[in-house]
């Protein structure tokens, strides 16, 4: 379907379910029109207000024939749908830079889709995924890099990493990109007054030209040298709890959550399938994974048979898992079944747990983090070490702002430019190929906040929102 930017979108921005508060966003030149056609500020009659920017209006929505034609004063037919708060954004001083209108309705999933299809009904189009977001762009209300902080926000699960999103949102990003941008326009500039007007202007000198180089690529090393942690607080890691059956690790995953979110019986076998959660260590979303307890059986029987499938699952979690949480029981010892379970695992990230620690810990497990569910005994060390294992695993250095991998993809394209560039210098070539590469440089870091970008890098970037944002 070929849609068109001047249209007038509409989706629900809330998610779907029961609340307290429902939203409905309209977007375009037509968001005042269409909203006068379903809202009144009275049940009883139509009255519309003048609905001025800054402003917030209660009254109604209603379906009726006469809304088609909002100088129609007779109620009697309408439908009311739900009282409602509507608020008023005016270009150029709104979220998407365009006119908007925000219909704020009580969360039932029925009434905020039929305020919708009325919005669709009377002049409106569904918007696509992030065209809100994506609106704003191209209306210069954000820059590329601020669009995809509003993802990171969507998608944060800890602190940190909201915080270094909040940080992109704000501007710095974009700011220190700019910053460097401008070093490359004005060392261009030097170098391109040189080549046009050679008999006014004298070109500049290669060892000044390779300072400049060179503190621009110290400042893109120092980003760069950050992507670890970036990527960490963006993807995570999966941390897999294995061992034998009832060893106790539907236990600990309850207890790290805070939560009965596995069913723990004395029974063996009791985990069939994998169970995942996440939680926030250290500022990392840990995927925490409770498996089925590993062990030799015969498929001889129907539930043997399930439990069998559950345990291959389980070994394919740990082949993918990034830290393995291997546990032993404190009275048993390390025995032959944990011996088969860690050989499995002995080459990966490994943390070692002696569970039910309240009770005696046996002599084969005093190099084992003691650990018991039950009192909460060895839980913070646990995670402490969870953390020591996540960060020791590359250097990570951590900064103000984070990056996906579009943009060091786009910083190392720079980094590598600007390189050849200082090769260039180095042979005292013409001052006409140093320039090439500093212009290639310059889109490249003009790819991160959108100078320089193609629609297909929009359409991707974009495509990865949910509708209504």
């Amino acid at each position: 379907m070929i849609t068109s930017i001047n249209d007038t979108i509409a989706a629900i921005t809330t998610p779907l379910g029961t609340g307290g508060v429902g939203a409905i966003r309209l977007s375009g030149e037509k968001s005042v029109e269409i909203v006068s056609k379903i809202f009144s500020s009275s049940p009883d009659k139509k009255e519309l207000p003048e609905f001025k920017a800054g402003r917030i209006y209660h009254g109604w929505v209603a379906k009726s024939h006469s809304y088609h034609d909002s100088s129609i004063k007779d109620m009697n037919s309408s439908i009311l749908i739900d009282e409602v708060i509507i608020l008023v954004f005016k270009t150029p001083n709104s979220y998407t830079g365009e006119d908007v209108i925000e219909i704020q309705c009580h969360g039932g999933i029925n009434i905020v889709k039929n305020i919708l299809n009325l919005c669709l009904e009377t002049g409106a189009r569904m918007a696509e995924k992030g065209e809100f977001t994506k609106r704003a762009f191209l209306n210069g209300r954000i820059d590329l890099s601020k669009a995809e902080a509003v993802l990171d926000l969507i998608h944060s699960k800890t602190d940190k990493f909201t915080r270094v999103s909040a940080y992109n949102l704000s501007g710095k990003l974009s700011l220190f990109i700019n910053e460097l941008r401008n070093e490359l326009i004005n060392l261009l500039s030097l170098i391109i007054a040189a080549i046009d007007f050679p008999e006014e202007v004298d070109e500049p000198e290669y060892r000044f030209i390779e300072e400049k180089i060179n503190f621009i690529i110290e400042k893109v090393d120092n980003i760069l040298v950050t992507t670890g942690s970036s990527n960490l607080m963006r993807q995570g890691v999966k941390a897999v709890i294995a061992g034998k059956p009832n060893v106790g690790k539907s236990s600990l995953f309850n207890a790290l959550l805070n939560m009965e979110r596995a069913i723990v019986t004395n029974i063996p076998g009791t985990t069939r399938d994998i169970i995942q959660e996440t939680i926030d260590i250290g500022g990392i979303p840990v995927t925490l994974i409770d498996t089925a307890g590993i062990r030799e059986i015969e498929n001889d029987h129907e539930s043997h048979y399930i439990e069998s499938i559950g345990i291959n699952i389980s070994k394919s979690c740990i082949k993918e898992a990034d830290i393995v949480l291997f546990m032993a029981d404190s009275e048993q010892g390390f025995t032959e079944d944990d011996k088969i379970i860690f050989e499995e695992i002995k080459n990966k990230p490994l943390i070692k747990i002696a569970s039910k620690a309240d009770l005696k810990l046996h002599q084969d497990l005093s190099d084992y983090i003691p650990v018991s569910s039950k009192t909460q005994l060895g839980l913070d060390e646990l995670k402490k070490h969870i953390e020591k294992v996540i960060l020791s695993s590359d250097n990570l250095q951590e900064s103000e702002f984070s990056t996906n991998l579009r943009q060091q993809e786009c910083l190392n394209n720079a980094k590598e430019a600007l390189i050849n560039a200082n090769i260039s210098c180095e042979n005292r070539e013409v001052q006409d190929f140093i320039s090439i590469d500093l212009k290639s440089a310059l889109i490249s870091l003009g790819e991160i906040t959108g100078e320089v970008v193609s629609d297909e890098i929009i359409e991707n970037i974009f495509s990865n929102f949910c509708i209504g944002k």
